[in-house]
């Protein structure tokens, strides 16, 4: 593999986690190979792994666009995500004001939804973890 994808990789699992990534190496066929190999290197081995922003507000950027343009599927994942990134629960909602205003409030109001839903989980499973 090309050496943007390798560092796409390593950018990759840390952002989202190496459980998640390792995931969707397994899952992959030969019918999205390809596609994956493409989001590696250009989203994760290019602008993910540009030194030019932070990842906290990359990740804010990315949770914005996501919501601004109804792609909800992939919130879920980068609210995981901030985890790693190290935005938090104010910024995600500094950002999805933002897209009340600039986008809707419809969009803002479902990315809102999902956020609450998954940082629910993700307490849900901490505090299973720390028993």
């Amino acid at each position: 593999m090309s050496e943007r994808f390798e560092r796409g990789q390593v950018v990759r699992k840390s952002v989202l986690g190496d459980d998640h990534v390792e995931r969707a190496e397994a899952s992959k066929t030969d019918l999205d190979a390809p596609f994956q190999t493409l989001i590696t290197e250009s989203a994760w081995g290019t602008v993910w792994a540009s030194d030019g922003i932070s990842a906290r507000e990359r990740s804010m950027l990315t949770l914005a666009l996501l919501a601004a343009l109804g792609n909800f599927e992939e919130i879920a994942m980068h609210i995981r995500a901030t985890e790693r990134t190290g935005a938090s629960k104010q910024d995600v909602l500094e950002a999805f004001q933002h897209v009340a205003i600039y986008a809707g409030v419809p969009r803002a109001n479902q990315a809102l939804k999902i956020a609450k839903e998954t940082y629910a989980e993700m307490e849900e499973t901490r505090h299973r973890t720390d028993r």
